[in-house]
């Protein structure tokens, strides 16, 4: 329980960010999910459009502070190779 005024105000702001901080990382989860089931699925422009939104996701949060950058990478690696191996390669 906080003792002064500027403690409660800080749990005001605290529990307003934690709310901000749960949908966006939400939203972030949600995101992967679809790229992922998209590719699993064998829907190359789906999947291509939902792994374009989930990097659009991960940047925001890691931008925001909400994940932390080198995560943020990490993910959108392992979503890129999962997409790159789904898809035929073109050329040749």
């Amino acid at each position: 329980m906080p003792n002064t005024k500027s403690a409660t105000k800080q749990v005001r702001v605290t529990a307003s960010n934690r709310e901000r901080n749960k949908a966006a990382r939400s939203r972030v989860k949600t995101s992967l999910h679809r790229a992922a089931k998209a590719i699993n699925e064998q829907t190359p422009e789906e999947a291509r459009s939902e792994a374009i939104s989930a990097v659009s996701a991960l940047d925001k949060a890691a931008e925001k502070g909400i994940m932390h950058p080198n995560k943020a990478a990490r993910q959108k690696s392992r979503l890129m190779k999962k997409l790159g191996k789904a898809q035929p390669a073109k050329g040749k």
